[in-house]
């Protein structure tokens, strides 16, 4: 158990950005090493799937399962990251997660086929389930109530810009070298790195979550009341916590259900737009720059959309970036050529801004601090389940057609009907647009 420190009380751990600055730094650099892991494989290994690793042209399904072992691997690790962390802390969590990525890199250099690259997605699962939850939680454990849409907002800006540079800098690579050991020296070079900065500067920040779940215990917390779930056990076992995030809280399932839709976009721009892009005669070069439009604009935007939710709420930017994400999906397939491709890229970019720090942020707002770890990992064990869900979905469709743009279409509807279940199920999350009601004190009589 990562218990406070002996000599530490509960009133050391002050909650903030400022107070706590060179921690929250430190976790968007460990974030952004995190999104060069993913950005990796996410130009050269879909584009080349066929000519360097052998997959079967046409085998839609077959390509989708890089993605489909990714997802589901990383949904379930996910969940049981959150569960460990509030055993063990967040620090310890973190370094399994780099521990697991240093094989990746060897696997894809080695490959002899297609199967190989699905089990590098296994441990990359791994990776991402441990290390990318552990910023999120880490910066929730630190930072006050009223900042995490700003928290969630730098912290996503952070990985996804580090997924799109790493597209854009491998394709480089892999236009002047070799493209096995492209991936190569680049993956086993952040991976050493991250692990090392992570032993060496990474704070346990479980001891922050524990100060604030005393303070809402003792009734010294100062700020808006958050709207907790009532009914809730202090310390929720594994199958109270799933059950109340998955489906039990009516705004807690619409959270989740957009969070695992909302990873269609993610799977579909990963595999489909590659090999879509390739098909129409881009270069690697300039499918890495079309993919890496999508996560700048998605990176950088949510500098903004993380603070714009903490003004004007969480609902409503939760259901204009699916339905403006779905728009930009669909209008791919009506245009033609690279600027444009690059316009509908960021559409679709700056959709997945306004809802993806912004759904963190909301599950946030309504978790309890003694369970906030995991019920972040329940929402994002659906989430990220979502690229499994989306990769078979989309990948069936499209052997069904015999066409990549049966994909696009897929998952541009499901978008659109995702928005619509937050709107009409999902109550705002923020606690100062919606405090939780002033319990009255009891009257004698």
């Amino acid at each position: 158990m990562a218990d406070v420190p002996e000599g530490k009380g509960h009133a050391a751990y002050t909650h903030g950005i400022r107070p706590n600055l060179g921690q929250f730094l430190f976790q968007m650099l460990q974030v952004f090493f995190v999104g060069l892991t993913i950005g990796l494989q996410r130009n050269v290994v879909p584009a080349l799937a066929e000519e360097e690793f052998g997959l079967a042209p046409g085998s839609y399904l077959l390509f989708m399962a890089f993605i489909i072992s990714f997802g589901f691997v990383k949904g379930a690790l996910n969940f049981v990251a959150g569960r460990l962390s509030e055993r063990v802390g967040r620090r310890r969590v973190l370094l399994w997660g780099w521990l697991a990525a240093l094989p990746i890199p060897f696997l894809i250099l080695y490959a002899p086929s297609w199967d190989w690259i699905v089990a590098a997605n296994v441990l990359l699962g791994v990776n991402q389930g441990f290390a990318w939850s552990m910023t999120v939680t880490s910066k929730a454990d630190i930072t006050r109530a009223e900042q995490r849409g700003l928290a969630t907002g730098f912290n996503e800006f952070a990985g996804y810009t580090g997924v799109a540079i790493a597209g854009v800098v491998t394709g480089y690579l892999a236009a002047d070298m070799d493209p096995r050991w492209a991936l190569f020296l680049f993956g086993l070079t952040v991976a050493l790195v991250a692990l090392a900065t992570a032993w060496l500067f990474a704070a346990e920040t479980l001891h922050w979550a524990r100060a604030e779940a005393h303070a809402h215990a003792s009734g010294t917390h100062k700020g808006p009341r958050p709207r907790f779930p009532e009914n809730v056990s202090d310390h929720p076992g594994t199958r109270e916590i799933f059950t109340l995030v998955s489906f039990r809280h009516r705004t807690f399932a619409a959270l989740s259900q957009a969070g695992s839709v909302e990873k269609f976009v993610d799977a579909l721009v990963w595999a489909f737009f590659p090999a879509w892009l390739h098909a129409q005669g881009l270069t690697v070069v300039a499918i890495g720059w079309v993919v890496g439009v999508f996560g700048v604009v998605w990176g950088a935007s949510q500098l903004w959309t993380g603070p714009l939710s903490d003004r004007i709420g969480r609902k409503g930017p939760i259901v204009a970036g699916m339905w403006i994400c779905g728009a930009g999906v669909a209008a791919t397939l009506l245009v033609e050529g690279f600027w444009l491709w690059c316009a509908t890229a960021a559409v679709a970019g700056v959709g997945m801004a306004l809802l993806y720090p912004t759904l963190i942020a909301a599950v946030s707002d309504i978790s309890h601090p003694n369970w906030r770890s995991s019920s972040l990992g329940v929402y994002r064990f659906w989430r990220d389940t979502g690229y499994g869900l989306g990769g078979l979905a989309i990948g069936l469709a499209a052997d069904a057609t015999g066409a990549l743009e049966t994909g696009f279409w897929l998952t541009a509807i499901a978008m659109g009907l995702s928005g619509l279940w937050v709107l009409l199920a999902a109550e705002e999350t923020h606690p100062r647009l919606n405090p939780a009601p002033q319990l009255r004190p009891a009257v004698e009589e």
